[in-house]
């Protein structure tokens, strides 16, 4: 049972590393993947070089590059205030406008973006103070934030998904094309929890409409913000293209094989840059002094998130060489457990992983195998993969939490202590049921 003696060294250094020593989950990723070399004993040089050649020439790495920089510059060109806004204007006059507009914008940007650190600061840097305005409390406001920024894992095309379908366990069992849509129901679900969560902390709560003079009126709103809308239609450009009988018939006018041609993966984050920038024209740099300027800043945003990306690759690949997803597999359906009670057993770990990493750094670590252990007792793929995803998203729901729940907190001057009962209760537990209830097929993806 090597592999799993590597995972169980490759999770010990991980958490001590980011919990114990409190550095960044990057430099852990690092020492995680050096220390399940030895491992592999003799040909630990060979596995290690072609491990992380193999991270570092997917094609997945660069796109998850291309999706943080996406983010950067529609935070930077005023895109996400103006569809915040937008979303304002129809809900905020409700009771709990505020918190309705933090949860659609958060499914909206999560759609989007992706990273839940940068859902929590966008959405909550404003509707946290409104919440408060509308007498929510402080503590309730900054778990509703850092809860919602989990639907950034729970839609397609998060980094998360990217590891799983990329690794070396699960890519033979799951084509990327494949799981999109199912990923697409699946977070669905969570938004209606989401929604769900939302409705009985506005009811429990003394919150009231929002003043008029919060928001901007519909009419103004719409005229700022409505072509923001263009970044969800434009992210099924590549999809359209790819599959179906566009695809055949573009194969056919133009001799290639069309779907195997454009990378869905490179070119969803191109459209959306894209249209980015066209929407956000006036405020990109004129010159380029202020453009050179613009890629200094948002370079210490790929620093942790591409170190992270390409030794959870690299990681995961030499953890699938040691021979782990055959072990922790045949570990796992030596138990004998009925499916409900296996997919609990994996969502708790996955869970408990996540907790102190992040959503990326747990799919490399356990994911891609709860994954091959879901499929070897039976649930197809796409299924396993939604409802790995699904357990992941809890990076900021379980103590000691993760970026997202820090940022919240921090935003809302709150003891993070004071979230962590509501977290476990509102959205860990509820998304672990979430996870089951999808493996079990009682909720169809």
């Amino acid at each position: 049972m090597v592999g799993i003696w590597a995972l169980g060294a490759y999770l010990a250094v991980i958490l001590l590393w980011t919990t114990l020593i409190k550095r960044n989950v990057g430099e852990a990723m690092i020492l995680g993947f050096l220390v399940v070399l030895p491992f592999a004993g003799d040909a630990a040089g060979h596995i290690g070089w072609t491990a992380f050649y193999s991270a570092v020439t997917d094609e997945i790495v660069y796109a998850t590059m291309a999706f943080v920089f996406m983010g950067y510059l529609l935070d930077q060109t005023g895109v996400l205030d103006k569809l915040i806004d937008l979303l304002n204007s129809l809900l905020g006059g409700v009771r709990g406008g505020p918190a309705w507009v933090s949860t659609v914008a958060s499914a909206g940007l999560g759609g989007v973006v992706h990273n839940q650190a940068a859902i929590a600061a966008t959405v909550g840097s404003v509707t946290i103070p409104w919440m408060e305005k509308s007498r929510l409390d402080k503590p309730s406001a900054a778990t509703l934030v850092a809860g919602n920024a989990g639907m950034g894992i729970t839609f397609p095309f998060s980094a998360s998904m990217f590891v799983l379908v990329g690794s070396a366990t699960v890519g033979p069992l799951l084509d990327v094309d494949d799981l999109v849509l199912p990923l697409l129901v699946g977070g669905l679900w969570c938004f209606l929890h989401r929604l769900v969560v939302t409705w009985l902390l506005v009811r429990r709560s003394g919150m009231t409409a929002l003043d008029p003079s919060h928001r901007l009126a519909v009419a103004v709103a719409f005229k700022q913000g409505a072509a923001t809308l263009a970044l969800f239609a434009v992210v099924a450009i590549p999809l359209f293209i790819t599959s179906g009988g566009i695809a055949t018939a573009l194969s056919d006018w133009t001799g290639v094989d069309v779907a195997k041609s454009v990378s869905v993966i490179i070119w969803i984050p191109v459209v959306l840059i894209i249209t980015g920038a066209l929407l956000g024209r006036r405020r990109l740099p004129g010159s380029l002094r202020a453009w050179w300027a613009l890629l200094q800043q948002s370079a210490p945003r790929f620093g942790v998130v591409g170190v992270t990306v390409v030794f959870a690759f690299a990681g995961a690949n030499a953890l699938a060489a040691t021979g782990l997803p055959q072990q922790m597999t045949a570990l796992l359906n030596g138990l004998n457990l009925p499916l409900w009670l296996l997919a609990i057993l994996i969502g708790l770990i996955v869970i408990a992983v996540a907790a102190p990493l992040s959503a990326t750094a747990t799919m490399a670590a356990v994911g891609t195998v709860g994954v091959a252990t879901l499929v070897a007792a039976g649930v197809p793929a796409t299924t396993a993969a939604v409802a790995v995803l699904v357990f992941s998203s809890c990076e900021a729901a379980v103590p000691p939490g993760g970026a997202p729940l820090y940022v919240a907190c921090g935003i809302a001057d709150v003891d993070p202590v004071k979230t962590f009962a509501r977290l476990l209760t509102h959205y860990a537990l509820p998304l672990l049921g979430i996870g089951v209830l999808i493996t079990v097929g009682v909720l169809p993806v």
